[in-house]
């Protein structure tokens, strides 16, 4: 697919250049990702407070569809109640009945927002709010609609917490469910808050701007008619309550932390093979080892690669075993378990973020100046609703807020950037000590009986290819400055800069399966090198069905002389990323607990 899309772009520079010039549309459509609806016959209900990765990926890469619980509904309906209700006692409600950013002191308007005056001027307001959202943000386009699908399944579970209406909760929920997917730009996102960006699904929403649908771009207004969806007429506090949020970033985030698990479990894996295949020393993860420095990622994922050996000649005596193996394999567990270390972080920050609100302001029904100490001192009992018709009788409070601020999860994007570039040095350079018999003992001429020629598949040991992923992948581990440019009248002057981080992220961990293949495919070689040896040995469980596997797709020997189509590391790449690596691990000890998800107003 990849490469499909890299003549796809050339293609079209090329029409550029001699003339014809291609719209930017078709040009933007011939790179679209589009997503298999392979899993449209389930539906995962969204509560708000217990969305999980595998669910976002089941809704955002297969289609799955969403439906809210009666709880989530209700919540949100409270809260839009307690908005209506708070303006009609005259509370300035920042977003609502003022402006926003630098207009927060400007009045919208005042009194009731269902009196007919105010009712029109809303209705016209948010319509004109939301069709502007088709052109809010910057090119270039969001390539891969599971990006899209996952920021809008998030942004349901979230905005359950928020004063939606209740047309534009099931606006929402519809065009996910239709398999309608909004075009979406990029760039305008400085990471407080994904404005711009929610914009574009807000503007679908209303028969603006352009989606996907069932396979074709087209005008929003005319997918809303082929699935039979009305357009939404928005109501209240609508836009703010769809757009403010960072829902982008936590799409990208749980995608990544999907990926960056395959991409870790097929570390894992390798270094099980590149152990059989180096004719190792298993003691560095050993138990009495580990227990001497009991850092609990670290010693798990020891206790993980050691039972994937489980039955190897490893645990033989071999005279012709060294004592002891290049830093790079010795040190592989601290650095694979470290990885892990920054990955469940990553992961338990985008598991809350994706469950909480993130919304400002805060509206909070049921609360009561009771149900804390401060909520009774005057100021902020100015924030205090007491209840009326438009809340049915429920009091509670708005509250200005900063919780659009994406920290800590965009630190925990960085530092697991960092981890996998730490763990990538290990990988590239034990590929390389393959290729130095002080380690190896033997050489594969002296045990194969296989020219070079006929040895395809057989890594150079190391060389260029390794070096060039490396060095690209350490491109992505230098942070970011943070940064404080004063915009919008200096009133916010605090960026996150989610979108550059999570790009980093992600290319990082794509470069690093691009590398483990490689990686991959040493190992494997090696481990044939050792069979040949001696045909007896075994190399336990997961190296001897990952070896099995991949040997099916790239087989040591070309078959009948025939030579690869591709880099036989490219097919060994597309290999791993179809192929979970955990469906080899027979005994995978229970990875140390992470945090839970707390429920929202607990």
């Amino acid at each position: 697919m990849k490469r499909t899309r890299q003549y796809i772009a050339a293609a079209l520079m090329a029409c550029s250049v001699i003339g014809l010039q291609p719209s930017a549309a078709l040009a933007n459509e011939a790179l679209y990702q589009p997503i298999t609806y392979d899993r449209v016959e389930e539906t995962i209900t969204l509560t708000g407070h217990d969305m999980t990765i595998e669910q976002v990926v089941l809704i955002a890469r297969h289609g799955a569809k969403v439906k809210l619980s009666p709880e989530a509904r209700q919540r949100s309906a409270d809260a839009y109640g307690l908005l209506l209700q708070g303006a009609a006692e005259g509370m300035p409600i920042y977003w609502f009945n003022r402006g926003a950013g630098s207009q927060r002191e400007v009045s919208i308007f005042e009194g009731s927002p269902m009196e007919p005056e105010n009712k029109a001027l809303l209705e016209a307001r948010q319509l004109a709010r939301f069709e502007a959202g088709a052109t809010g943000a910057y090119g270039p386009e969001v390539e891969d609609e599971a990006v899209v699908r996952a920021m809008m399944a998030i942004r349901a579970n979230t905005m359950s917490y928020e004063a939606a209406s209740p047309d534009l909760t099931d606006a929402l929920v519809n065009l996910i469910n239709a398999g309608i997917t909004p075009v979406v730009n990029s760039r305008g996102t400085l990471g407080e808050g994904d404005l711009a960006i929610l914009g574009h699904i807000g503007a679908a929403m209303v028969g603006s701007g352009e989606v996907y649908y069932k396979g074709s771009r087209m005008p929003a207004s005319e997918a809303l008619k082929k699935a039979g969806l009305k357009p939404l007429q928005p109501f209240g506090a609508d836009d703010a309550a769809l757009v403010s949020t960072n829902a982008y970033a936590i799409a990208r985030s749980a995608l990544l932390v999907a990926d960056a698990k395959q991409l870790l479990d097929w570390t894992d894996v390798s270094y099980a093979m590149a152990l059989n295949g180096m004719n190792s020393s298993v003691t560095p993860i050993s138990m009495p080892v580990q227990s001497n420095r009991p850092f609990e990622w670290l010693n798990w994922d020891a206790e993980r690669v050691l039972k994937m050996l489980r039955g190897s000649y490893l645990l033989e005596d071999d005279p012709q075993r060294i004592i002891q193996d290049p830093l790079s394999l010795r040190a592989s567990s601290q650095r694979q378990g470290s990885a892990w270390e920054a990955w469940s972080r990553l992961r338990d920050a985008t598991l809350i973020s994706m469950n909480v609100s993130d919304h400002n302001p805060a509206v909070r029904p049921g609360l009561t100046p009771d149900s804390s100490w401060e909520l009774s001192s005057p100021h902020m009992m100015k924030f205090y609703v007491e209840g009326g018709e438009l809340s049915g009788g429920k009091s509670g409070y708005i509250f200005s807020n900063a919780n659009w601020d994406p920290y800590p999860l965009a630190n925990d994007i960085e530092s697991f950037t960092l981890a996998l570039a730490n763990m990538g040095i290990a990988v590239v350079l034990r590929i390389d000590r393959f290729s130095n018999p002080f380690f190896t003992v033997v050489s594969p001429g002296e045990v194969l009986d296989m020219s070079q020629e006929e040895m395809w598949s057989a890594p150079s040991g190391g060389g260029y290819l390794p070096v060039d992923l490396w060095q690209e992948m350490a491109t992505y581990m230098v942070p970011l400055t943070p940064q404080g440019q004063a915009i919008v009248s200096t009133v916010e002057d605090l960026e996150a800069n989610t979108r550059l981080k999570l790009d980093h992220a992600t290319s990082a961990v794509d470069v690093g399966m691009h590398l483990v293949a490689q990686d991959l495919m040493m190992n494997a070689f090696w481990m044939d090198v050792r069979k040949a040896q001696d045909p007896s040995r075994n190399f336990g469980p997961a190296p001897t069905a990952a070896h099995a596997a991949l040997r099916a797709v790239v087989p040591l020997k070309a078959p009948d002389g025939q030579r690869p189509t591709q880099p036989y590391g490219q097919t060994v790449y597309e290999f791993m990323k179809v192929t979970p690596a955990s469906q080899f691990i027979v005994e995978n000890p229970p990875m140390p607990s992470g945090k839970s998800i707390p429920v929202v107003g607990e």
